[in-house]
């Protein structure tokens, strides 16, 4: 009973099947034709049997083996490899129905291939996670036919696995090489010369355009007969914290992914910059409560406690507690740090009520909000207007697309530092910031 339930005739036997019935028919206006129909559906009928026999000649025609990363990389694109191999003594013509992952919505995608005997077909394909947590990949479905045609074969393989979605490394790893290894203009990634502004002397050297004139070593000057500058060492191990808002809020998406995620990847690659740099960091996030607090340290496992704890955040759908933030600062904080707050604000007045606290953090810390663009406005702003209703949508698009500028500039205003900045640019904004500060010594 499985194997008839696992049976299926193909489009191919209906095709001949047609033919036949169709001699019949006209067997009513030739007689003769009808014994050459009797005949054809015989030699039919005996060749079906035979491919039936010859598709289920094998408990398991096909081996299949599935290799993948234990842990992928949230947002990039994750490589997939399938191996299928010809257990029979037969050609064999094959469709796979891969089991992705229900996440990835995709029930379309059918891969289809001719294996001789004895060989094996590889398939590459690749995955994009957009959700971190558990991801199962489910038993793959194959259909087999032999060389006949007439009858195919479905069968299911045991090949369930699960694996995890974690901030991306690969995305960490790729401004690690922006920043440290002199790639940075063309990538986005500023140039900016460093200047160190601490008390620790390094040494003298040349005077060149950009050097701060109260720097200028007069002694130094009038025994070279040409202007030399005092050089000092760029502070190290100074505090940096990435805060990141779970309020509902972050939970817009763009490109697929939620602002949180696209936060989160930020944070990692952040962190590991600073970190590279000499830097402590550590991490907070909140809602309406407080969440995870890690104090900022600086040693060979920090970045990986980061990521550990920037998998398990989730989305709260309640709105943040601005004043409860200030408030858990003041107790865990207590060094001078920089504090990278990535939030989202859709009205002014949302604005208006945390910049009293902004403020207050600012007082003592230097804090950089960053916040998002909404790109989808952009295609309403400046669509073609066909009609009347075009008028008053992009009106009100491009309204919007300035509000978030006037926010801008109002912190701007009040002393704090801001990046206003679409996904894409997330980490490379947020990097710049990094550079620059240290870059004018401010933290």
């Amino acid at each position: 009973m499985k194997s008839f339930f696992s049976t299926y005739l193909t489009n191919w036997f209906f095709v001949l099947l047609g033919g036949i019935v169709l001699l019949y028919a006209i067997s009513f206006a030739i007689p003769s034709l009808g014994t050459i129909a009797n005949i054809s559906l015989v030699v039919l009928g005996g060749i079906t049997l035979l491919d039936w026999l010859l598709v289920f000649s094998s408990k398991i025609p096909l081996a299949y083996s599935r290799e993948l990363q234990a842990r992928m990389n949230l947002g990039d694109e994750n490589h997939v490899q399938l191996t299928i191999k010809n257990n029979t003594w037969q050609p064999i013509r094959f469709q796979l129905i891969e089991g992705f992952p229900i996440e990835k919505q995709d029930r379309a995608t059918i891969y289809k291939g001719f294996l001789l005997i004895n060989h094996s077909k590889q398939i590459d394909y690749q995955f994009k996670p957009t959700n971190r947590g558990k991801f199962e990949f489910q038993h793959p479905y194959f259909i087999i036919a032999s060389t006949f045609g007439l009858v195919s074969r479905r069968f299911e393989v045991e090949s369930k696995v699960e694996v995890e979605v974690f901030p991306s490394v690969l995305q960490m790893k790729k401004y690690e090489l922006l920043v440290f290894h002199q790639q940075k203009t063309s990538q986005g990634i500023k140039k900016i010369r460093r200047i160190g502004n601490n008390s620790e002397f390094e040494q003298i050297k040349n005077y060149v355009q950009g050097d701060e004139i109260k720097k200028v070593n007069w002694k130094a000057t009038s025994r070279r007969f040409e202007l030399m500058v005092n050089q000092y060492q760029e502070e190290k191990s100074q505090h940096v914290y990435c805060i990141i808002d779970k309020s509902r809020n972050m939970q817009i998406e763009f490109e697929g992914m939620s602002l949180l995620d696209h936060s989160i990847n930020s944070t990692l690659a952040f962190s590991n910059v600073a970190l590279r740099n000499g830097d402590k960091t550590g991490l907070i996030t909140f809602s309406d409560k407080i969440g995870t607090q890690l104090p900022a340290i600086r040693n060979n496992g920090q970045i990986k406690r980061i990521q550990e704890s920037l998998y398990n955040q989730q989305t709260q759908f309640k709105e943040a507690d601005f004043e409860l933030l200030y408030q858990s600062i003041r107790r865990s904080v207590s060094s001078r740090s920089l504090l990278v707050l990535f939030t989202n604000f859709q009205t002014e007045f949302a604005l208006k009520r945390a910049i009293p606290i902004f403020e207050k953090i600012n007082k003592k810390h230097l804090l950089v909000v960053v916040f998002f663009e909404n790109t989808d406005l952009a295609e309403y702003a400046y669509q073609p207007l066909r009609q009347q209703s075009d008028v008053y949508v992009a009106a009100v698009a491009e309204q919007m697309i300035h509000l978030k500028t006037r926010m801008m500039f109002d912190l701007k205003q009040r002393g704090i530092q801001s990046i206003l900045t679409n996904t894409e640019q997330l980490s490379i904004q947020t990097i710049n910031k990094y550079l620059e500060v240290k870059a004018k010594g401010i933290i």
